[in-house]
C-alpha cells in the first residue's frame, strides 16, 4: 500500500505550491491512519482542501497561460469527482472503498506532483506576481503565501 509521508521527492521549490501539497500530505496521511469513526471527517477535511488547492492552481494556470492548463485541469476535475465518490461512501459506511482511494491517492499525488506539478512550479516561478495574486474564488487559506 501507499502511505503518504512528507519528503524532499515531493518540494518543488516554489513555496505556495509546497505549501498546498504539504497540507494536502498531512490531512491524505490523518485520513489513511484515522480509525473508523474518524475516516468520515478526515475525508470531508482532505476534499475540502483538494477544492481549494485546485483552485488555486487552476487559477494560475488561467492567468498565466500556462500551456498544459487544459490536460492539467482536467485531472484535477476527474480527482475532485473520485474524491466526492468517496466522501458518498464514507457518509454510507463503506469506509474499505476509501482507504483503498487514500492508498491509490497517495500513487496518483507522487506521480502528479513530479510530472504536472513540477511543471507548473518552473511555470510559477517566472510568473511570481500571479502566483502572489488573488484567485476568482475564496477559500480559507492554508498558507498566506497562497492566493484567497
Amino acid at each position: 500500500m501507499n502511505t503518504i509521508e512528507w519528503t524532499q521527492a515531493l518540494v518543488l521549490d516554489f513555496e505556495p505550491i509546497d505549501t498546498l501539497h504539504h497540507t494536502f500530505v498531512d490531512l491524505l496521511a490523518q485520513a489513511q491512519q484515522a480509525p473508523d469513526d474518524a475516516l468520515p471527517q478526515a475525508w470531508t477535511a482532505l476534499v475540502a482542501h483538494t477544492m481549494a488547492q485546485f483552485d488555486w492552481e487552476d487559477a494560475w494556470m488561467q492567468r498565466t497561460g500556462f500551456t498544459s492548463a487544459p490536460n492539467h485541469i482536467l485531472q484535477h476535475r476527474v480527482v475532485l469527482n473520485l474524491l466526492r465518490e468517496g466522501l458518498a461512501l464514507a457518509r454510507t459506511g463503506q469506509l474499505a472503498a476509501v482507504r483503498e482511494m487514500a492508498f491509490e491517492l497517495a500513487a496518483w499525488f507522487a506521480k502528479h506532483t513530479q510530472a504536472q506539478d513540477a511543471a507548473l512550479a518552473l511555470h510559477m516561478r517566472c510568473h511570481p506576481v500571479a502566483a502572489a495574486g488573488r484567485s476568482n474564488r475564496r477559500r480559507t487559506r492554508p498558507s498566506a503565501q497562497a492566493p484567497h
